[in-house]
Formats: structure tokens, sequence, C-alpha cells
């Protein structure tokens, strides 16, 4: 695997390289029922986002285009378990598609700033969202989730770096992080592994 050599310089990484598979990006076509998913999925558990999405495509019998998902009624939308809050940004996303357009031949011209300004021009959808769709949707090599729990954590312990201080905490990981370009998506799905806390895809 071509990022392995370059990752592997650092020495902590390497570690956590060496004890677990290659890792493989893949990219998905239907971007908004991603980010839909992404909407669904925050603060909860893996179990409870896999039965909210699951009866979510029920409701249309397979994944429903943006104008179907528009046309839902909010309480039929809230009945299968999503908050007020999700139902409204589920819609937006929807909205958005519809309106401003969220094809994946558009954004994969985008570079990854492009494509966060873009996205997070919706109501709930944020950088984090977003980031998580350039990795696990558009398939983008060179993204790191600064803000993600489980990364901080995960490197926090790697890298013996003190929490105490949030500003500092965040120039410590980024500087880290600078290192493994142009590969840093693949370093976070190793982060990922070893802490074994994921996120939903």
């Amino acid at each position: 695997m071509h990022y392995i050599l370059h990752l592997s310089k650092d020495k902590r990484l390497k570690k956590l390289i060496d004890s677990h598979e290659p890792m493989k990006l893949s990219k998905r076509k239907k971007i908004y029922m991603r980010l839909c998913r992404s909407i669904m999925s925050q603060q909860l558990s893996t179990k409870v986002a896999d039965i909210i999405h699951k009866r979510f495509l029920a409701l249309y019998e397979g994944e429903p285009t943006p104008q179907q998902i528009l046309e839902t009624p909010a309480e039929t939308l809230r009945a299968i378990g999503l908050s007020n809050a999700k139902t409204n940004y589920v819609q937006n996303v929807a909205r958005f598609a519809i309106e401003q357009g969220m094809e994946y031949d558009h954004l994969i011209k985008m570079d990854n700033e492009e494509v966060i300004e873009y996205l997070t021009q919706i109501k709930g959808v944020g950088r984090w969202t977003t980031e998580m769709l350039l990795m696990f949707t558009l398939g983008r090599e060179d993204v790191f989730a600064v803000d993600d729990l489980g990364i901080q954590n995960a490197m926090i312990k790697l890298y013996k770096l003190d929490r105490s201080n949030k500003k500092q905490l965040r120039e410590d990981l980024m500087r880290i992080s600078k290192k493994w370009s142009p590969y840093r998506t693949y370093a976070c799905l190793y982060l990922w592994r070893w802490k074994d806390n994921a996120p939903v895809k």
C-alpha cells in the first residue's frame, strides 16, 4: 500500500500500522444519502443509528430521491426516531441537493476545503460531518479530523499529550498530523481502529 511507507516514518504510528490490516478507502456516489445518514447517527450508538437508518429506508422501499425526502411529512420522519432538529436537517440536505446540486461529479472537482465550505452552508451539516464525507464517501486521502473525540483520545494516549490546555492540544494535534500529509486520512483510520471507536460511516 502506497501510504504505509510514508506513515511508518512516524515510529509510534508504525506500531499501529504493523498490528492492523492495511486500510482501504472507497468512493460512493449518492452524496445526499451519506449526509442524511451522518446526521441521523449524530450522538447515537452505532446500533441505534443503524435501526433508525433501516426504518428510514423502509419508508421508501429503498433509497429515496431528494424530492421524496422533501415531500415526506415531518411527523413521519419523527415517528422513525428522528428528533425535530434532525428531521429539519435531513430535509435541509434534500432541499440543498435539489436547489444547489450535490452530484458526485460536481464535488469531485473541488478540493477538500471547497467541499467543506460548500456543504456547511446547509443548516445541520458541520465541518466534522463534511470531513467524514470527504473520507468515507469521496475517498480523499489527506483529511485530518482534528475535532473528532476518538482521534483526540487516541493521539493523547499514543503521543502522551496534555489535554488540560485545549488550544495547545489542538496545536499539538495539527503539528503531529502535518508529518502524515498527504495520507492523513489513513492515519485517522488506524487511530480509530486502535481505539476501536470508528465513526459511523
